[in-house]
């Protein structure tokens, strides 16, 4: 039986007196892809927020391999092997890209200033150069290996695709496919249902903070008519395996 990399147990979410998570449940085994999806205000965003630590639910579990890390702040979260991909990447502006990098270097394993420079050859040929000055696509190239500096176990990716050109949502893709080729746990939250559904093992739909569907992916592609009711009319690709 595959080890568990992230459980969800009815989790609840609050901004200040707005519910905005109500009893949401999942979970994701370890070295697979769980895509979450839902229209703009589903509540993905801040399932994500929840699961890091930014939003600490307040009520419900969140396990991450087997550890409770309901109560802990996000730093302590991201100690566990927890990396974070934001949303609009958040990079610090000012530093060059070997900076970013270099800052969020933390433990051991695989991914270091070389082997993410070798995942993303287009850095190392722009890394003195200033983060800032980079376009969208290098930005977020820029966002997942800082994230990978982390050496994490689960990677949470929220948005990755947005704003980006068609040819470099591709790119994107393609990264994400070989990082979970990898055995890198990952949680993809997009509005890209095409490019979710072509990458993931698991897809999870949330609707106004609460789960409304929960299934593999070969189940969710035999249930398309009700896909297309919580999501809309989408063509679903070919998986990127």
């Amino acid at each position: 039986m595959a080890t568990e990399a992230l459980r969800a147990d009815r989790l609840n979410a609050y901004y200040g007196a707005s519910h905005v998570l109500h009893d949401i449940s999942f979970a994701l085994a370890d070295g697979q892809l769980l895509a979450l999806l839902g229209r703009n205000g589903a509540g993905k965003s801040t399932c994500i927020s929840s699961i890091i630590g930014l939003l600490p639910p307040r009520g419900g579990k969140i396990s991450v391999f087997g550890q409770d890390v309901t109560a802990m702040p996000p730093e302590a979260i991201a100690r566990v092997g927890v990396g974070l991909v934001p949303q609009g990447r958040r990079m610090f502006g000012s530093l060059t890209v070997r900076e970013n990098l270099v800052v969020a270097r933390k433990g051991s394993g695989q991914w270091s200033l070389a082997s993410v420079l070798k995942l993303f050859p287009r850095l190392g040929e722009r890394q003195r150069q200033l983060a800032g000055s980079l376009s969208g696509g290098e930005q977020q190239m820029l966002a997942i290996g800082r994230a990978l500096m982390g050496n994490p176990r689960l990677l949470l990716l929220d948005e990755p695709s947005e704003g980006l050109a068609p040819m470099i949502v591709a790119e994107v893709g393609r990264i994400i496919a070989e990082l979970r080729r990898q055995g890198l746990a990952i949680v993809l939250v997009e509005q890209n249902a095409d490019l979710a559904m072509s990458l993931a093992d698991r897809v999870v739909i949330l609707n106004t903070g609460r789960c409304v569907f929960d299934a593999d992916i070969d189940t969710a592609r035999a249930r398309m008519e009700e896909l297309s009711h919580h999501l809309g009319v989408f063509k679903v690709a070919e998986p990127a395996r």
